[in-house]
């Protein structure tokens, strides 16, 4: 892997900065889109707003809009959809895991329970077509309908493959593709639409978005075996425990051995793991260069949503997206 250090949340603030207006709007936004006379909706919502996330698909939609000259009033609200329905997803998430903590937080259904978090989710996934609905645009409420059908979709078969050891590659990027990287090829795409830059430009940014995706999930997955757990906000080893098998794992089976095998099933079949076993786990990812390949191609599809960007002439938007995908890559929460 990479010997360079991190980037850190005040290097994301950098890049954002040209959108920073936009965000603190699309907080608000989001906080006045969460209101409602039960008073457990808005309670839940403020408490997702503060609870530290990124921001980073709302910031890929704004500077895609200004990127293709757009600065108006509907990148706001198209920003504020998507982290929405990013939000609700989250929620429906960590039920689905039984994951306690969010971000260093407890997470929603533990504070609230799960009968509550359900439908807290499911009122966010209908106010963020409620809102979409406002604007003029049928086209974007398309492509926000069947981007959010295909991360629930997405949801559903990895269930279908949780504790499924044997996972090949292919059926992993599947669930990628579908539960991450259609939303930020999505949140890309509405930056072309809103700057109606046309179909070539249009689908460039889709590209962009999708590989970044991409991108963005497979780093995700590799924190779980090279980040720390105050960094992170949740438990380190977490994936594996739930179940879920990950590239460097799909790569650590295909190498490593019987041993490596043992080690693995063990862990998904008792959905815990000892200090020991986990030293030797992250040991033999070293050792077969299991880390390094999921790294390797991590990389790839960086490069190729920078590749993606050559359609537009150079100016400060299109560094900014440049530079996220190599911040994305560096991240370490």
């Amino acid at each position: 892997m990479s010997n360079a250090a991190p980037r850190t949340q005040a290097d994301l603030l950098q890049l954002f900065e040209p959108v920073r207006d936009d965000l603190q709007a699309v907080e608000r936004e989001f906080a006045r889109q969460v209101q409602s006379q039960v008073h457990v909706i808005p309670e839940i919502g403020n408490y997702l707003l503060k609870s530290g996330g990124k921001r980073v698909r709302p910031a890929v939609l704004l500077m895609s809009a200004r990127l293709c000259g757009y600065t108006g009033p509907r990148a706001i609200l198209n920003a504020a959809v998507v982290e929405f329905i990013h939000t609700a997803t989250l929620v429906h998430d960590d039920i689905i895991d039984d994951a306690d903590v969010r971000r260093g937080r407890k997470a929603v259904h533990s504070q609230w329970g799960n009968d509550v978090t359900v439908l807290a989710g499911d009122f966010l996934y209908i106010k963020s077509m409620a809102m979409a609905l406002t604007q003029d645009s049928l086209d974007i409420v398309r492509l926000l309908c069947d981007v959010t059908l295909r991360m629930i979709e997405g949801e559903l078969y990895q269930l279908t493959k949780n504790g499924v050891v044997d996972l090949t590659e292919d059926e992993h990027f599947d669930i990628i593709r579908r539960k991450t990287a259609h939303l930020f090829g999505g949140c890309a795409q509405i930056g072309g639409m809103l700057g109606e830059v046309g179909p070539e430009k249009e689908q460039a940014l889709r590209e962009y978005g999708f590989s970044l995706g991409i991108m963005f999930q497979l780093v995700d997955d590799l924190l779980d075996f090279t980040g720390a757990a105050e960094v992170l906000g949740k438990p380190v080893g977490a994936d594996l425990r739930e179940g879920k098998v990950t590239l460097p794992l799909i790569h650590l089976l295909e190498h490593g051995g019987p041993e490596a095998g043992e080690l693995i099933r063990g862990v998904v079949r008792d959905r815990d793991v000892t200090a020991d076993d986990w030293a030797r786990i992250k040991t033999l990812l070293a050792e077969y260069r299991s880390i390094d390949y999921a790294y390797a191609r991590a990389v790839e599809f960086g490069e190729a949503a920078k590749r993606q960007l050559r359609v537009f002439a150079p100016n400060p938007e299109r560094e900014a997206l440049m530079a996220l995908a190599d911040y994305v890559l560096l991240r370490d929460r």
